[in-house]
């Protein structure tokens, strides 16, 4: 059975908006993400370590992503966009955040910057 290759951009696009599984045959054993104020998670396994933790917190909530801009410039895709957090129908939270992608010479994510600010209530 033939492995699916997706291209950086819909690499990109699964993980913002939370198919981090999707993503995992993708990363570069050294990649970093780079949660702007908040975390830094380096190499392979504490990336997808992370990835989980948020993707319980997912399943806990409703979760609407919005995607507002893609910009694709060399080996970098950019994505603008809004996450709405819902728990019984009540919004819980609302994120207006803007990631970042680097793909190194191999098409393996390498560098994920997420700049995460949350509505002020």
């Amino acid at each position: 059975m033939e492995e699916i290759q997706y291209s950086q951009k819909e690499i990109a696009i699964f993980f913002s908006n939370g198919n981090f599984e999707l993503t995992y045959p993708y990363l570069s054993e050294k990649v970093e993400w780079n949660i702007i104020g908040e975390n830094q998670f380096k190499g392979k396994s504490n990336v997808i370590q992370n990835c989980e933790k948020t993707t319980q917190y997912f399943k806990a909530v409703q979760t609407n992503f919005k995607t507002e801009d893609i910009i694709i410039s060399g080996n970098k895709v950019m994505i603008r966009g809004i996450g709405e957090f819902l728990k019984d129908g009540e919004k819980v939270n609302l994120i207006k955040a803007c990631d970042v992608y680097e793909f190194n010479k191999n098409s393996e994510l390498e560098h994920i910057y997420s700049y995460c600010i949350p509505e002020k209530k």
